[in-house]
């Protein structure tokens, strides 16, 4: 059976989830969502089973995501799922939210399945890196949790989280606020004396934020807070409020490359 899995990443965690779910599942195309978003229309994946992989952010959907999942035609695929990567908790409001999307969509087709799996948390402006040894026990545990969810996909388990009343409302409060003052939120972004004019960040932005002028990033305003800017620069130049210091965290299985050719660059 053919597997479309559509994904999302900032620091490569949700796409070394989707590398590690194809090695599971076999037959899989994986296709960056930023890509997708290019084209004009309704998407219409012509494929048997069909996941999207991406990140929570604050109880949701990155904004990227929901307008993807917004033009998602899913009524030719027999099987559909979720795969969300978190450093906290919440996963359920956003499957929720996700499966909402897709019900409301071209295809009027929501999930069969939704999962979530734990990772290394990177949203430096509110905490660190964790420590080499809890990334690497968290890691561990998220190569077995990715390896059950790749059997389950491929036995066509329908399997939703139970509905939390405590994730709604924190999603109900918080996402919504997040989600308003989103895209503009890079302007708390700075460089300091360490910049170089490497270009670095404005490789890994997924979503075309960043323009090099004079040596030194300016943010565009259509920013998706992935951190990708933050956590990839080569120097730790990249600096928000509380952020210096901090430790620094990009997934060690995924390139500076690999986050670029998201985008084709």
């Amino acid at each position: 059976m053919e597997t479309i899995l559509y994904y999302f990443t900032g620091t490569g965690n949700s796409l070394a989830v989707a590398r590690g779910l194809s090695s599971v599942i076999g037959d899989c195309t994986l296709v960056p969502i930023v890509s997708e978003m290019k084209k004009g229309g309704p998407i219409e994946p012509r494929s048997d089973r069909v996941g999207i992989v991406n990140p929570l952010y604050f109880f949701g959907l990155p904004s990227i995501v929901a307008e993807f999942a917004q033009r998602l035609d899913l009524s030719h695929a027999r099987y559909t799922f979720s795969v969300i990567t978190m450093g906290g908790t919440g996963a359920s409001a956003a499957s929720s939210q996700l499966d909402h999307i897709l019900k409301g969509g071209p295809g009027k087709r929501g999930l069969d399945a939704a999962f979530s799996i734990r990772m290394p948390g990177n949203y430096i402006l509110m905490y660190d890196a964790p420590d080499m040894e809890s990334l690497e026990r968290t890691l561990m545990k998220s190569g077995s949790r990715t390896k059950e969810i790749g059997e389950m996909v491929k036995a066509g388990k329908k399997v939703f989280p139970p509905w939390s009343p405590v994730a709604a409302l924190v999603h109900h409060l918080v996402y919504s606020r997040f989600i308003r003052h989103v895209h503009g939120a890079d302007a708390k972004f700075f460089v300091d004396d360490r910049c170089n004019g490497c270009g670095t960040c404005a490789r890994v932005c997924p979503v075309d934020n960043i323009r090099i002028e004079n040596d030194r990033p300016a943010w565009l305003h259509h920013c998706e807070q992935c951190m990708a800017c933050i956590q990839c620069c080569p120097t730790n130049a990249i600096q928000a409020e509380k952020t210096v210091g901090r430790r620094r965290y990009h997934h060690p299985g995924i390139a500076i490359e690999d986050l670029a050719e998201q985008q084709g660059k």
